[in-house]
């Protein structure tokens, strides 16, 4: 089947063009000014930007924490997925029984996603135990397409800093990547114990017993790691704090592949969502958590300027009632963690292109481009270019949205963006040249989407622009 995308604004890797792009057979074949095959459908693109499908790198489906499990699986997440313009996701999977095997965790996920997404999918693998034979088995899990793990510098499996430092080398052995969640452990049961033993379990202090400083030292701990490892490839996850984001700025001055990644949550909301009347400040509890607003245009510049290469969601939604509310009375039984998948897109595209702080090729960069190259997906996935599948998004850059729970398909009875108003929207989604949504209605079933076998990541390519 041949379709022919006309008369759009082409984001390509670096430059806008206007014009049309042929695809098929799943993939693209020619990006050029004008095209006159004869195909089976014409999508006409004029007045839209026409984009590299989404690739959230950051998401936490049907993950199990105790009793409570996020309201979003597979099928229901990936479609709040699609309908936010993303394509693919790479989903962090969650922790399993007590001294299971890295390949353990990769088969239970593949049975909660295999046959039920509406777009492509793939999984970081996870380290809750370090020995001999976990080392050695990051080869076979790289070789089964999971080049990425995942370690905790806090909750029930941290991982201690000699444990990090064999990972990372490992991983830098066999092609891999390592990604951190940077919090100090220590300080953050310190102060949660130190809070609840005088009363004090409003939503705020969450955020207190998470402080700033919790965030830098264990970014700037796994920044000295990761050079002990011989410049072992390094990604911080949801960076919230500006001051971390200067950390790995200095170290990538200094030749070390370290990467950062923010979310939505550090550049829309701040620290005073907590002081929201009645217990509306559980809706915002995540790790990190908010931080104060001066963060924002920090982080925002940390963007534009490369040291934050990727916008993810950290989406894990947790219902408000049944599952937030437990933490009525005291904040450490409130399951951490939001939702995002479907308002990342929009959200930073308004505040982002439509305001000026950014540009559409770095626009493309922090929510596909990079993602795929970090997370081995690219040349595949994440680019508009000859020989790419065709996963693409169309944005109409006019389209007024006021963003509510009742427009989102995120399974969860709210969105911590309730009211926010945002300018441009995704209107049409592709992967491997199938329409996925469109207009805002679903055209896939579930299954439609792929497992992604990823790739070993080279670091000698990870260089120049990001």
């Amino acid at each position: 089947m041949k379709t022919l995308i006309k008369c759009g604004t082409v984001v390509l890797e670096d430059e806008v063009i206007l014009g049309d792009v042929l695809i098929e057979d799943g993939k693209i074949v020619r990006i050029e000014e004008k095209i006159n095959d004869v195909v089976d459908r014409v999508i006409d693109a004029e007045g839209k930007i026409v984009l590299p499908g989404g690739i959230d790198g950051h998401t936490h489906f049907n993950l199990h924490v105790g009793s409570n499990v996020t309201s979003d699986d597979f099928t229901t997440g990936t479609i709040a997925a699609a309908f936010g313009g993303n394509t693919a996701i790479v989903d962090h999977m969650g922790f399993g029984p007590k001294g299971c095997d890295l390949h353990h965790q990769a088969g239970v996920y593949h049975g909660y996603a295999d046959g039920k997404c509406v777009i492509d999918y793939g999984f970081h693998g996870v380290v809750q135990e370090v020995d001999a034979d976990i080392l050695e088995e990051m080869a076979s899990m790289a070789d089964d397409g999971h080049p990425s793990f995942k370690i905790y510098l806090t909750y029930d499996y941290k991982v201690e800093d000699a444990e990090a430092l064999k990972v990372m080398k490992r991983l830098k052995d066999v092609g891999g990547i390592t990604t951190v969640h940077c919090e100090n452990d220590a300080a953050i049961n310190y102060l949660r114990r130190k809070f609840v033993g005088e009363g004090k379990c409003a939503p705020k202090y969450h955020a207190l017993s998470r402080p700033e400083s919790c965030e830098n030292e264990s970014v700037l701990r796994m920044i000295t790691l990761a050079e002990a490892a011989g410049d072992a490839p390094l990604y911080i996850v949801h960076v919230s704090s500006a001051r971390s984001a200067q950390l790995i700025k200095e170290a990538r001055a200094r030749g070390q592949h370290v990467f950062g990644e923010t979310c939505p949550q550090y550049l829309f909301l701040d620290e005073t969502s907590y002081e929201l009347p009645g217990d509306e400040g559980l809706k915002y509890i995540m790790s990190p958590p908010l931080r104060d607003k001066s963060n924002q245009e920090k982080l925002w510049n940390y963007i534009k300027d490369g040291t934050l290469q990727v916008v993810a969601t950290d989406h894990c939604t947790f219902n408000y009632h049944g599952s937030k509310e437990l933490g009525r009375d005291n904040f450490t039984l409130c399951p951490n963690g939001g939702p995002g998948v479907e308002t990342r897109v929009p959200l930073v595209f308004s505040e982002g292109v439509a305001k000026g702080r950014i540009n559409l090729v770095k626009f493309a960069r922090i929510i596909s481009t990079n993602p795929a190259r970090l997370f081995g997906l690219y040349p595949k996935k994440g680019a508009l270019r000859p020989g790419s599948d065709a996963d693409i998004m169309l944005i109409d850059p006019h389209k007024e949205v006021t963003i509510t729970k009742s427009l989102l398909h995120e399974n969860v009875d709210y969105t911590p963006y309730e009211g926010f108003k945002v300018t441009g929207w995704p209107v049409m989604t592709m992967v491997r040249g199938q329409v996925v949504v469109e207009n805002g209605k679903l055209m896939q079933e579930p299954g439609y989407g792929e497992f992604q076998k990823r790739g070993r990541i080279d670091m000698s390519k990870l260089q120049g622009e990001f």
